[in-house]
């Protein structure tokens, strides 16, 4: 039973340490979403709570569905090749990218950025439809909107979509997904209610290299399980 909810378990921390990535990628954006509000929505706590809510639903639909996408890849991958190579070789490549992603959220090595460029021929196709949503006037506009920036270039989001191809299919990889995204929202909430005192927070040095040293230890876990 452990074994079975570990992945799920690790996504999530992994989602929640990623606070020290998500400040930079996304905090400018979510600057820009309040500042699209009308003055009174901003002066509502409760309000501008709904609308982040309604941004990050979007944006958890978007990282669970490219969860099923690359499960579903991963489950192709295997029945190509020996199954017990596949496996090996889908666990062998998520170790490796978490752990170029504890040494980017350290700070010690940004080799992650340049994969994060990959994604940025499909993001100039998606971007232009994002702005005929503009200026948030609705949370219906606003979960559309969370829905498109789901697939804003990250490679911490990517590091994760590798790993959703060794979770074994389709349902395992939107699952897995969802638990990083589940991760992801307080981190992001925070942001967008106390943009301030979570910049403070996540800019701290110690915490950005405990957070790398933690899913570095991921990394290496999942490592010696293609090893094993």
């Amino acid at each position: 039973m452990l074994s079975d909810t570990l992945p799920y378990f690790s996504a999530f921390l992994v989602g929640l340490l990623g606070g020290v990535h998500c400040l930079g990628m996304c905090g400018g954006i979510i600057g820009t979403l309040n500042l699209g509000l009308t003055p009174s929505q901003r002066s509502q706590p409760l309000t501008l709570l709904s609308y982040q809510i309604a941004y990050n639903c979007g944006r958890i639909f978007s990282y669970t569905l490219a969860g099923a996408l690359m499960g579903g890849l991963g489950l192709l991958l295997v029945q190509w090749l020996p199954f017990q190579a596949a496996q090996r070789l889908l666990l062998a490549a998520a170790g490796l990218f978490m752990l170029l992603l504890g040494l980017y959220l350290g700070g010690w090595w940004r080799l992650l950025v340049r994969v994060e460029h990959l994604g940025r021929h499909l993001w100039k196709r998606i971007e232009p439809i994002g702005r005929h949503l503009l200026p948030v006037r609705s949370r219906t506009q606003a979960l559309l909107l969370g829905t498109l920036w789901g697939w804003l270039p990250c490679g911490l989001v990517y590091s994760m979509l590798i790993t959703a191809t060794a979770s074994g299919g389709i349902t395992q990889g939107s699952l897995l997904m969802l638990a990083f995204a589940l991760g992801t929202l307080p981190n992001l909430l925070l942001m967008g209610v106390l943009t301030g005192a979570a910049a403070h927070l996540f800019q701290a040095k110690k915490v950005k290299q405990l957070s790398g040293l933690i899913v570095i230890g991921f990394g290496l876990w999942t490592l010696y399980r293609a090893l094993s």
